[in-house]
This record gives C-alpha cells, structure tokens and sequence, in this order.
C-alpha cells in the first residue's frame, strides 16, 4: 500500500517536473512562445508542441508510477484523474480561450497516456530477457 501511495505521489511530481522541462524546450525552440503564453495566444504549431508536451509528461509519469508500483493496476489510473480534476476547472475558465479540440486533445488522452506509460516499465524489463519481478497488486 505505502508503494502505491509513494508511486501515486512521485507520478504527480514527475508529471509536474517533465512538463516544467519540456516547456524550457517550448521556450527556446519556438520563437516568440514565452512571449504567447503571458496572453494565451498560440500558434497552432505552439498548440501542438503544449499537446505533445502533455503527453509526453503523461507518458513519463506513468513511467515513474509502473517503476515505483509495478503490480498497481490502479495508481496510474489515479494520477491520471487526479491530474483530470485539477485541469478540468482550468479549461473551463479558458474555454472560450482555444478551441475545443484542443480542449479535448489534451484532456481526453490524459489519463489513458498515464495507465499506456505505467506499463511501458513491464515491457521493457521482459524485452531485456529478464523477467518481471513480482509484485503484490496494490
């Protein structure tokens, strides 16, 4: 259970930590972006460089749940609606701001992206030819 609460806790602060990296890259890879996010303006190519940036953060933090708790099937699944009902309110108040399918492109794939990230440890141990190491379902 503790393994489950530390792998939910460390998906959030990953979550938190990648995304923050990732928009480092935003900002020195597309010029005028830090200037666009004080007013929310975007390009459709700055829209889609925050979208991959959701997912990958996503895909990591689900990285750092499945490596922390291998056997929970339902932390990544918590992360990832803990994340959901801290933005859900966030697009709502900028509804009107953007268009729904960015909206729905990054809301919609959020927690999806988590529960595909917490599986991808498994996979990658059994690819090495090592086998996964048991764990107790959390």
């Amino acid at each position: 259970m503790w393994r489950t609460i530390l792998s939910i806790v460390a998906g959030l602060v990953g979550w938190g930590v990648v995304v923050t990296l990732l928009n480092f890259g935003l900002r020195a890879g597309i010029p005028g972006y830090h200037a666009a996010e004080a007013t929310l303006v975007f390009t459709p190519a700055m829209k889609a460089g925050r979208l991959i940036e959701a997912a990958l953060a996503s895909l990591a933090a689900g990285m750092i749940v499945g490596a922390v708790a291998p056997g929970s099937r339902r932390a990544p699944w918590i992360v990832g609606l803990v994340l959901l009902a801290a933005f859900v309110p966030e697009h709502v108040r900028l509804w009107s701001r953007f268009p729904i399918w960015y909206h729905l492109s990054f809301l919609i794939p959020l927690a999806p992206l988590i529960a595909i990230g917490a599986a991808l440890p498994a996979r990658f141990r059994t690819a090495e030819g090592t086998q996964p190491r048991p764990s107790p379902v959390a």
